[in-house]
């Protein structure tokens, strides 16, 4: 068998034929009449038409050559014949190899089989291919290659192809959705002075010009509320957001969501925008509400059941939303859910404990979606307190499969509340500590409507409608560790 080096090396002896012949095996530009979906779709016999492509097959057969070209719609056979091309240009054809990309003109017909075909009367090499393409792609082990060379994985992978098509349709329907309602799509910076609006660990940069340190967003909510202040009532912003954490099948530092921002909303307003926006989407990308994740059918139909997570901590073990840190982690220790040394970590540490306990609760919600609601209003700082109920915070976080895919809350316009709840946020230090953005609060000084605001993971969405297991399958160029390999 043939190594790689020397597959190589005989197609770099090809393309300096090419060259040694005059012609360019580079070239620019090729005019198409269209895809080879709009081929197949308006195929007429004997029209002429060109279409550019890679060959993924070639089936010699004397004087006569079959081959397949495939671009981003689907696939064409071509029909290469000496009695059409002239003997010249008909050997030319040795010089081609699978994975080259290739511009062709022809009428169409169909042969014996039926199969519309393309009978080419001129050809064109227009990139040539060094190296050859992964052959029976989906039988590789190393799943993260495919990871770490995408490009290899969608030009072998018809499926991935579709895949990220599929993707894209997601996030066009969440667009026409929302522009339906009136919403207006917005941006807002990703570099910032001040990393607020979520908890988390941001990456750091620096502006040289400006001689200053800024940091890459984790979230754009301050932003966007700084836009109802100036009177955009209804906004959103598909973004994407940074957070120097780990990896794992639900987490990339570099993530797309959505943020959606309603002036004279809340809480049960977004859930009623999340409901439907959801069923919406899927009904577009999936064909309709029922879904298939995790070896299990998902219904979306709306609407989705509630429970309260003040409720179940408390019947777990005890835990109240009033109640301090101190006396969370003293519960939790008495339940054999925390060893008694944890009583001595910081604050920060000690929150970080029982959030990761407070998320495992819900570790059991692998089915169909469910708000979660009622969450505590000490890891809650940007949202308002539900009336009558100390403690509890007018927030939900939407589960789909077991997968957090939305969180929302009332959003706080009280400028003096907000001042105390964020300064009660820097108490507990460390990743759960939000930012003190004087710039925001002097903002929600001159008033901000009372609104709902909703967040929506975009990666995993699209994971749980397209069946996928891991966020990386749905992220085109997710973040790895360094390739040993390399």
């Amino acid at each position: 068998m043939e190594t790689l080096d020397q597959l190589i090396q005989q197609r770099v002896t090809k393309l300096e034929f090419v060259r040694q012949s005059g012609r360019d095996p580079y070239q620019t530009p090729f005019e198409r009449d269209g895809s080879a979906q709009d081929l197949l779709a308006s195929f007429t016999e004997e029209k002429t038409v060109k279409i550019a492509g890679r060959l993924t097959a070639l089936r010699a057969h004397g004087k006569s050559t079959f081959a397949d070209v495939r671009d981003q719609t689907g696939r064409i056979q071509l029909f290469f014949s000496e009695a059409v091309l002239g003997p010249e240009k008909y050997a030319e054809l040795s010089t081609l190899d699978l994975g080259d990309i290739v511009g062709v003109a022809g009428a169409c017909f169909k042969t014996k089989t039926n199969e519309p075909t393309l009978r080419v009367s001129s050809y064109t090499l227009l990139a040539k291919a060094l190296r050859p393409l992964p052959e029976k792609w989906h039988g590789l082990k190393d799943v993260e290659l495919r990871y770490r060379k995408r490009y290899l994985d969608l030009a072998a992978n018809a499926e991935t192809r579709e895949l990220f098509q599929k993707r894209t349709r997601i996030v066009g329907g969440i667009r026409r959705f929302l522009d339906e309602k009136g919403f207006l799509e917005v941006e807002t910076p990703m570099m910032q002075p001040i990393p607020g609006g979520a908890a988390g660990r941001p990456f750091k940069t620096h502006h040289n010009a400006l001689n200053m340190d800024l940091f890459l967003r984790i979230a754009p909510e301050l932003y966007l509320k700084r836009l109802l202040v100036g009177g955009l009532d209804k906004v959103y912003e598909i973004n994407r957001s940074f957070r120097n954490e780990g990896l794992s099948t639900r987490h990339n530092p570099e993530f797309t969501m959505l943020e959606v921002y309603e002036a004279y909303g809340n809480c049960a307003s977004m859930m009623t925008l999340t409901e439907q926006m959801t069923a919406s989407v899927a009904k577009e990308a999936a064909g309709g509400h029922k879904i298939q994740w995790d070896g299990k059918e998902i219904d979306l139909t709306p609407p989705w059941r509630r429970i309260s997570f003040a409720e179940l901590a408390e019947k777990k073990c005890g835990i109240r939303p009033t109640d301090t840190l101190e006396m969370m982690v003293e519960k939790l220790h008495q339940k054999g859910q925390l060893k008694a040394e944890a009583a001595k970590l910081p604050k920060n540490q000690l929150a970080r404990l029982v959030m990761d306990w407070l998320d495992d609760l819900l570790a059991g919600e692998k089915g169909a979606p469910v708000f979660v609601t009622e969450f505590f209003e000490l890891f809650s700082p940007l949202a308002k307190s539900l009336p009558g109920k100390p403690g509890i915070a007018d927030r939900f976080e939407l589960f789909i499969g077991g997968i957090e895919v939305a969180n929302a809350y009332s959003e706080q316009n009280d400028p003096i509340e907000q001042r105390r709840r964020l300064a009660a946020s820097q108490e507990l230090g460390g990743e759960q500590a939000q930012a003190m953005d004087e710039d925001f609060l002097e903002a929600l000084e001159y008033g901000m409507p009372p609104a709902g605001g909703l967040g929506v993971g975009i990666d995993r969405l699209t994971m749980l409608l397209t069946g996928q297991p891991s966020i990386r399958d749905v992220i085109l160029f997710p973040t790895l560790k360094p390739d040993s390999k390399a």
